[in-house]
């Protein structure tokens, strides 16, 4: 007690602070200003009274703690906590401090997270996780599938059920779709994302081939489509672990759930196409998110409009289109090959690596993700879309392979071969595009010899057949090296009485 009435001396007598007084009297600053609080609390100043016993200051500056019993403290509404802890930024002590501001004889910190944790053990294992308000959406496909029978033939096509849920609220979305390919996956991404009319932040799938290119614990390769789809929405790929049923256990028991109160429903139904049996999908998928929780209040529709929904990003003005990528090499002619197409780019950018990105409409090139090119999509195998603004200006940048330089080089061969090169580069528009023909029907000689390609060019000539593939196939024939079939000259008709003349078949 001496210190205490020192403190209190020391700082109303002598006005010292905290600090002093802590190093004079040999105790912690925050002793210090513990007995200055609680002092101020009290009402006490200095002099104290001289009446004023120790027993009696203590009691003054240390009140004894009223207990209250058990029975009296409001247990928390753990239910209710449950649902809050998948709000953004809402955690524990957040809602205990708000406990205790409502109640404040209520239960410490440390006994209402135990309260709360011992509920929660009560939970499903499925349950205990919890999942932030329009942070996650887990996708996947059901292990059953549905019969589609073909009207016209009979033959019975078994659909795919693709199934996603939301993490905070278990809303679902199911449909069926004819494969788990590339275009079905991301189609059923499309419309999941339409049906909750938003975008999670995050997209948790399987390791299947469609999502990723090649499976790893720490930095999967997702397949470029699938990237590209992610990038348009503005939300995350993490796919689950190899192996880990866990990291997606929302997915499976949604999808649990959906062959257990959609598929076996349907069992005993015999759907003739794709857009009937989602319709039937639809209708009981309607049934199944309004029905009520067992263990939890209201139901997953209920649970999506006050959680998930004022969550979820909003949707992009335009949906997204499906696309594939490839790479592409550009050739020396500053053309690229896409199914037998060829497409220009900027000259400069011959003998690179580019992402090809291929639309039902469309293809784009791209170079460390900057677009350098666009076309429209032609499905005409050998020809050529060419802008003109991907030609240099003369070809001085192509100086070394001009048309005369590719005639000149044939002419080393033969004289045949020259002339079959300039009617190559004559068969285009731009001679430039035939560059990669003239090119290939020169390395011929290099697979055969210079003196059958001079024979091959001379007898594709002689039958007007200008091209690379043309004279390839006469090499490959041997019709080079077979005897020449001589020309009869044309005479006059005999004149005899008995032949007829033409005009006897009019």
């Amino acid at each position: 007690m001496r210190k205490i009435r020192e403190t209190l001396r020391l700082h109303f007598g002598s006005r010292l602070g905290q600090r002093p007084i802590a190093r004079c009297l040999d105790i912690s600053r925050t002793t210090v200003g513990d007995y200055l609080r609680r002092a101020e609390a009290a009402g006490l100043g200095w002099p104290l009274p001289d009446s004023l016993t120790d027993q009696q200051l203590y009691h003054q500056l240390f009140p004894p703690v009223v207990p209250v019993s058990h029975s009296e403290r409001l247990i928390p509404d753990c239910t209710n906590l449950h649902t809050e802890l998948k709000r953004k930024g809402v955690t524990l002590m957040l809602l205990w401090e708000e406990y205790q501001a409502e109640h404040p004889q209520g239960y410490r910190y440390s006994h209402f997270c135990e309260l709360y944790r011992r509920w929660a053990r009560t939970l499903k294992l499925s349950m205990r996780q919890i999942h932030k308000a329009g942070e996650k959406l887990f996708v996947d496909y059901a292990g059953q599938s549905l019969p589609i029978i073909n009207p016209h033939t009979g033959e019975i096509s078994m659909a795919q059920i693709f199934v996603a849920v939301l993490g905070a609220s278990s809303y679902t979305f199911a449909e069926a779709t004819l494969s788990q390919n590339l275009s079905d996956w991301l189609g059923s991404h499309r419309r999941a994302f339409e049906f909750y009319g938003g975008v999670p932040e995050i997209v948790i799938p399987d390791n299947l081939k469609s999502a990723v290119s090649k499976p790893c614990r720490y930095e999967p390769d997702l397949n470029p489509s699938y990237q590209d789809l992610a990038e348009h929405y503005g939300t995350a790929i993490i796919p689950a672990r190899v192996r880990k049923p866990k990291d997606k256990a929302k997915a499976e028991v949604g999808v649990q759930i959906v062959e257990r109160w959609i598929l076996a429903r349907l069992r005993n139904q015999r759907f003739f196409s794709l857009a009937e049996a989602n319709a039937a999908i639809r209708k009981l998928l309607i049934d199944l998110n309004n029905r009520p929780f067992k263990k939890l209040p209201g139901s997953r529709k209920q649970a999506f409009e006050s959680l998930d929904r004022p969550a979820l990003k909003p949707l992009p003005p335009e949906a997204y289109t499906f696309s594939q990528w490839k790479k592409v090499r550009v050739s020396i002619d500053y053309h690229v090959e896409i199914d037998g197409h060829y497409y220009s780019v900027p000259y400069q950018l011959r003998g690179k690596q580019l992402d090809a990105r291929i639309t039902a409409d469309s293809i784009e090139c791209f170079q460390q993700r900057k677009r350098v090119a666009s076309h429209l999509r032609s499905f005409h195998k050998g020809r050529h879309s060419t802008v003109t603004a991907h030609m240099p200006k003369g070809h001085q940048e192509y100086a070394d392979w001009t048309p005369e330089r590719l005639i000149r080089w044939a002419a080393k061969i033969g004289p045949r071969t020259a002339a079959m090169t300039k009617a190559v580069l004559a068969s285009r528009l731009h001679p430039q595009q035939a560059f990669r023909s003239a090119m290939g029907l020169i390395r011929l000689a290099k697979v055969y010899t210079p003196e059958r390609l001079e024979a091959a060019c001379d007898l594709a000539l002689d039958g007007q057949a200008t091209s690379y593939k043309s004279v390839k196939s006469i090499l490959t024939t041997g019709l080079d090296q077979q005897p020449r079939q001589h020309i009869l000259p044309i005479t006059a008709p005999i004149a005899h009485d008995n032949i007829r003349g033409g005009h006897y078949y009019h």
